[in-house]
């Protein structure tokens, strides 16, 4: 046999591996380790609405959390349409995950260390500072911030291991 033929047919259009689905431990440590990722809502029209956030997924409770102020586009989409999706690149742009499911918009945090504040408050780092904790609490009043909170009920997503591509 002509191994030139061999090598040509290996580099054929196609000819790579396929995705593997990735099962639900791996897809539940994606929305760990990103914290930036896709969130995509309905507008009226039927047509999807992409905004790029910061996200923090609970796995005990199967729900991703999102900060935002009470007056954005999302926000008004999903107390319209709670259908949203959250997308988030793998570690590698052959992988990627996605979690579907409906989404709930907390109330607007409105005095400092209110449950809402201190919801929002569970989604950073923390502070080392007591006074800087007060001061985040008092500018998420001042921001209006809401969390949205999307339970999810469905969990997907694909890898394509190319050898090289980690």
């Amino acid at each position: 046999m002509n191994t030139n033929v061999a090598n040509e047919e290996e580099q054929k259009p196609g000819a790579g591996p396929a995705p593997r689905a990735l099962a639900d431990e791996e897809l539940s440590r994606l929305l760990q380790e990103q914290q930036f990722s896709v969130l995509a809502t309905v507008k009226r029209s039927g047509h999807p609405h992409l905004s790029t956030v910061l996200h923090r997924w609970s796995p005990e409770e199967r729900m991703v959390r999102i900060s935002t102020t009470a007056d954005r586009l999302k926000v008004r989409q999903l107390r319209r349409d709670p259908h949203a999706a959250l997308h988030v690149h793998g570690p590698n742009v052959w992988s990627f995950a996605v979690a579907e499911g409906d989404a709930e918009i907390s109330e607007v945090t409105t005095v400092p260390g209110d449950a809402v504040g201190r919801e929002l408050l569970s989604l950073t780092p923390g502070f080392d500072d007591p006074r800087d904790e007060a001061a985040f609490l008092e500018q998420m009043v001042a921001d209006r911030r809401v969390v949205i909170r999307i339970r999810v009920s469905r969990l997907y997503g694909t890898a394509l291991d190319i050898p090289g591509s980690d």
